[in-house]
């Protein structure tokens, strides 16, 4: 039961969150200028050899359930198609080989980091933001749990820990964001690859590769970078022998979906700061007395 003194404490609390929050609704819109020389990585799948070494690196590195290494030695995951999901921020996917070729190909799956990300543009309280440097980081304290960036995003990556009632986070790739801001390091899971799929450097550089790659090797590859232009540009690029939605890459629009969503969004933002307001309070009133919108019902109908 909450008293009268730890309702005004977790008013008080709510009110400074909120306020904190329809700032970031009014600042969103004023997005950073990206470094010239940001960061990014080029995944090259013809070379990937499916040992899922990057999955092992990736969970260590983000507090995940690892498990052993020898345990990623186990290919049978490989014959159904995966998702990045609340415990695993990247996966290994396997297709079979092309009509007149030999092996079977393996495919990558992580967050893209997107040049302009649609998630970032959904967040009404910049929980989710894009680095200057490639990055798209996350702060949990920030975040209220409207899941808006799961529904934003083109790629359906951002995963929801539906499993915690009282500290629920979204989750994702963060491109080892501590190791290549704080650090200086490169992505654990192209630090780990033992066949060199994935190069890690600017951009611009990246690109220059990718495309000299294409045009000294035709007959290896298809005459495209994902991620070049899909949904506005993106951190990660993609090099495949067929066409990427062969490999469930979705055929995606050029233009960001945050350039045609977010004059909308925010005018409504603006147009609705009471409603919003009063989301945002309750959402932490909940959380803050332990219960979720979900206990609040159920309490209600005893």
């Amino acid at each position: 039961m909450v008293t009268r003194r730890d309702f005004f404490k977790i008013t008080g609390t709510a009110a400074g969150t909120a306020a904190v929050a329809l700032a970031g609704v009014e600042t969103a819109q004023a997005r950073p200028a990206l470094d010239p020389d940001r960061m990014g990585v080029l995944c090259d799948f013809t070379f990937c050899i499916g040992c899922r070494r990057c999955e092992y690196a990736c969970a260590g590195e983000n507090g995940l359930p690892q498990g052993a290494l020898e345990s990623y030695d186990d290919k049978s995951l490989l014959e159904k198609t995966r998702r990045p999901d609340r415990q695993t921020f990247t996966v290994i996917n396997r297709y079979p080989a092309l009509a007149g070729q030999s092996g079977s190909l393996d495919v990558k799956v992580n967050c893209l980091h997107c040049e302009h990300p649609a998630c970032v543009s959904a967040c009404p309280v910049s929980a989710l933001v894009k680095n200057a440097r490639g990055p798209v980081t996350y702060d949990a304290s920030r975040c209220i749990g409207c899941r808006y960036c799961m529904v934003a995003c083109p790629f359906q990556i951002p995963a929801y820990e539906y499993n915690e009632p009282l500290t629920p986070r979204v989750m994702k790739c963060t491109l080892c964001s501590d190791r290549i801001l704080a650090e200086g390091g490169i992505p654990a899971c192209v630090e780990i690859c033992p066949a060199e799929t994935m190069v890690y450097g600017t951009r611009d550089a990246l690109l220059k590769v990718a495309h000299d790659r294409i045009r000294n090797h035709p007959g290896r590859y298809v005459d495209h970078v994902y991620g070049e232009y899909e949904a506005g540009g993106t951190s990660w690029l993609y090099l495949c022998d067929r066409s990427f939605q062969e490999v469930d890459l979705p055929a995606v629009a050029n233009q960001s979906p945050a350039e045609v969503t977010e004059a909308i969004q925010h005018g409504i933002f603006r147009g609705f700061t009471g409603p919003l307001m009063v989301f945002i309070l309750t959402s932490v009133i909940l959380k803050s007395a332990g219960k979720g919108p979900g206990q609040a019902r159920e309490d209600k109908h005893e």
